[in-house]
């Protein structure tokens, strides 16, 4: 299983399913974070957290903790 947190800077890929319970899943998904939307990554922190993303036509930082409940193509 491929997550968000596995993809470098310049990729970008299709998210297939959102992990985790309860308010973590329901923040990722207010995020426009939802199945089938494409994600880019457009920049890593210098120490990697948090993860600067393109979707749906705007930026969007998130942690590492959260892209790894994010599984992609």
């Amino acid at each position: 299983m491929r997550t968000l947190r596995d993809l470098k800077t310049g990729e970008s890929s299709r998210v297939v399913k959102l992990h985790g319970e309860g308010a973590v899943k329901r923040r990722i998904m207010d995020m426009g974070i939802t199945r089938g939307v494409e994600v880019y990554v457009r920049k890593l922190a210098p120490l990697g957290d948090p993860i600067e993303l393109t979707v749906r036509g705007y930026e969007l930082s998130i942690r590492k903790a959260d892209a790894e409940n994010i599984e992609i193509e």
